[in-house]
């Protein structure tokens, strides 16, 4: 009698675990939600000394990020319009047909990706500096059809233009505007002479 209830106990929690995983999965995305919420509510341009009351709830939302969102949600669902649909609930602005394989977009609500454009693979779209004991935050904006490659970074107040592409490893510094249709890579990035 036990050998027979073993097998249908082991059938029963193989077919249970897919669902419930994504149930946990959907539970913590949406207590990610309202930690960010409830601590900072939406961010917005601007600087605060470093050792603020802001600069710590700040924090607080940030490691909701990375200790119950991202394993549980965003690194399963990176690259679906389930991280897409996720990161509008945090706040950022994300067009349509966006490829986001990222979770790394910190302050949210400064985050505008447009329609079309790609965040690849362990890139992070920066929008804070600690600068002089001040965390400085500002938006960035990749534009239609903009392209960020795989493992580099964007830091606050940059642009990157209307399907312009930054290749893989590279930094966009503070406040560049990358132009529109141009292609760049490099740390800091440059003209890829590639392209030409």
């Amino acid at each position: 009698m036990l050998f027979r209830s073993r097998p249908a106990g082991l059938l029963w929690a193989f077919l249970l675990s897919a669902p419930l995983l994504a149930v946990a999965g959907l539970v913590a995305a949406l207590v990610t939600v309202a930690a960010k919420w409830v601590l900072v509510g939406r961010h917005r341009p601007g600087t605060h000394p470093l050792w603020s009351w802001f600069v710590w709830r700040d924090e607080l939302a940030d490691t909701f990020v990375e200790v119950v969102a991202a394993p549980w949600f965003a690194r399963p669902v990176a690259a679906t319009p389930l991280l897409n649909w996720w990161f509008r609930l945090m706040g950022a602005t994300i067009g349509r047909g966006v490829w986001c394989e990222t979770y790394w977009l910190p302050e949210t609500d400064l985050v505008e990706l447009g329609d079309g454009s790609t965040v690849n693979q362990g890139t992070v779209v920066q929008t804070h500096l600690f600068h002089d004991r001040m965390l400085a935050m500002d938006r960035v904006v990749l534009k239609a059809g903009a392209t960020l490659g795989p493992n580099s970074v964007i830091l606050p107040a940059a642009t990157l233009g209307r399907h312009a592409t930054v290749g893989p490893v590279s930094l966009v510094m503070r406040g560049e505007s990358v132009p529109d249709k141009t292609v760049w890579i490099g740390n800091p990035i440059g003209p890829w002479a590639a392209a030409e």
